[in-house]
């Protein structure tokens, strides 16, 4: 049995488009983000009081870059993981945490302009300085990009998945089309059924009230 603990447009996001390319069967429980993950019954699957949190065969596991790592040793058939002794294993791991380094600038800037509710709690400085780190990251993402289709030489894998859906997510607050090569590498990432399925839904509350968020000034 897999059953993974989900907010939408969250990082669960990312465990929810793995799954749907590895193909296998699996429920989803979709929670609203708020102070219902800090209840004891949710804390007993997480400990933080976030998602994602995924049950699989009487365990559970959180942190996504874990459960990417686990599900892809689970579900080898897939092809989205590189086994210990493959060549491209450690760029694989490497682009599969690097979405956490994306992501942390892409926190941050949630915070400031979504979680927060008075003008006056915002930082304009804060603001500015983690789109400009997060235009940073995405520079190193065209960089890797350019003349390849996806992060690794030997085809799609979880590791765009994972960074995939961290960018995005910092697409909220910092454009990718000054980046050419990564702007196509999320339009290919966006033809994909797996992406589209993880979205959220019609009925399904979004974190992100808006497509941009820009620079907010005092």
């Amino acid at each position: 049995m897999i059953r993974l603990h989900h907010c939408p447009q969250t990082r669960s996001m990312r465990a929810l488009w793995l799954l749907g390319e590895i193909g296998c069967e699996f429920e989803v429980v979709t929670h609203a983000f708020g102070r219902n993950l800090r209840q004891a019954e949710f804390l007993a699957l997480n400990p933080a009081g976030r998602v994602p949190a995924l049950e699989l065969d009487g365990k559970t596991i959180w942190e996504s870059g874990a459960i990417t790592e686990v599900l892809c040793e689970r579900f080898p058939e897939a092809g989205l993981g590189r086994a210990v002794d493959h060549p491209e294993r450690t760029d694989w791991l490497i682009w599969v945490h690097f979405a956490e380094t994306v992501s942390q600038h892409t926190a941050a800037l949630t915070q400031q302009h979504v979680a927060l509710y008075e003008d006056a709690m915002r930082s304009p400085v804060i603001m500015k300085l983690e789109a400009a780190r997060l235009g940073k990251c995405y520079a190193a993402l065209d960089a890797r990009l350019a003349g390849r289709a996806w992060l690794l030489d030997g085809g799609f894998s979880a590791a765009d998945v994972s960074v995939g859906q961290a960018v995005y997510m910092g697409r909220h607050f910092a454009r990718t089309e000054p980046f050419p090569a990564l702007h196509a590498w999320m339009e290919r990432c966006g033809e994909r059924a797996a992406y589209r399925a993880s979205l959220p839904k019609s009925d399904e509350a979004p974190l992100y009230t808006q497509h941009f968020y820009p620079a907010w000034d005092a």
